[in-house]
């Protein structure tokens, strides 16, 4: 080979690894690309979900309301269900009036503290927890000494009670001597909306019927196997179903009814929200007193294995 021709073939090893490495580059930056725009996808994906949800939510909160609606009030249904199908998902709702829960403004002593007993409060600790509660709700007297604020300050609390209505049940963490353990399993049958001092035994769950006064296991598992039987429209046979338990007990409703609502999309989201609407006979048809959303990723969108709980 000719002296003159080496530096050429030199080059040419050169331009090659030069070559290669550039189009490893490209490759590497057309993976990084790709995950780019699969995440962007994905983002978008998720976000279209949400964006949809929140129509698919009006959407039925405004169909609970107009089946409340569509009859008297005096025979207006206390719960019910329905389901439908929207877009790329489906959709079951699920409704039942405030009445079905204690509410920590109206509800009397002994109701309260039957219930934290149900919960497996000692009776002791039961009548002061109920205690404490008429406390926080309760507005001092102008010309005396605030006791329930003096508690809160002997326990070291930088804050006094409310002094006034709860605003929201999440308050119950705040009141003195409520053990967290025993708010959290409270907070499923307790309300501020309901309004009044008795609850509807016909809806209510099993640890609200518990906190009945004079109930009994033997009364309230015979009351429980009656009452699916019973016509929501016959309350005096359901109230007689309870013998002597009486006192607390109703069959009317409230006028706020708590929604429910199940989002299944077709991509294997799932949506749960929860709103509390009242029906009042005012100028607008019902208003929204209370709403929460709880998201649950689909598999697919969870960090990690994508194991799903």
């Amino acid at each position: 080979m000719p002296a003159a021709a080496r530096p050429r073939v030199a080059d040419e090893g050169f331009i090659l690894v030069a070559v290669l490495w550039i189009l490893g580059a490209l490759a590497a930056l057309a993976s990084i690309y790709a995950g780019y725009v699969a995440n962007t996808a994905l983002a978008v994906a998720v976000n279209d979900d949400a964006i949809q949800a929140e129509g698919f939510r009006s959407a039925a909160v405004e169909l609970a309301a107009a089946r409340l609606l569509a009859v008297p009030a005096e025979s207006r249904p206390t719960r019910g269900a329905f389901n439908l199908r929207l877009g790329r998902a489906n959709i079951a709702v699920e409704f039942c009036s405030e009445a079905a829960r204690i509410d920590l403004n109206a509800a009397p002593k002994e109701l309260l503290t039957g219930f934290f007993a149900a919960l497996g409060a000692h009776p002791n600790d039961a009548e002061q927890y109920a205690e404490r509660i008429i406390g926080w709700r309760t507005t001092p007297s102008a010309n005396a000494q605030d006791k329930e604020a003096s508690l809160y300050g002997a326990a070291g609390l930088s804050y006094p009670p409310r002094g006034a209505p709860f605003a929201h049940v999440g308050e119950l963490y705040l009141v003195l001597g409520l053990p967290p353990a025993m708010v959290e399993r409270a907070m499923p049958f307790v309300t501020v909306f309901s309004g009044r001092e008795d609850v509807n035994v016909l809806d209510a769950a099993p640890q609200v019927l518990a906190a009945l006064p004079r109930m009994t296991p033997e009364r309230m598992n015979a009351f429980l196997n009656d009452r699916a039987g019973l016509a929501r429209s016959d309350g005096p046979a359901a109230l007689a179903q309870l013998g002597a338990v009486r006192s607390g007990a109703t069959v009317e409703g409230s006028d706020a009814t708590r929604v429910t609502i199940r989002i299944n999309f077709d991509n294997g989201r799932r949506i749960v929200s929860e709103a509390v609407i009242l029906i009042d006979g005012r100028d607008e048809p019902f208003r929204v007193l209370s709403w929460q959303d709880d998201l649950e990723l689909a598999p697919q969108l969870q960090p990690g294995s994508g194991a799903r709980r």
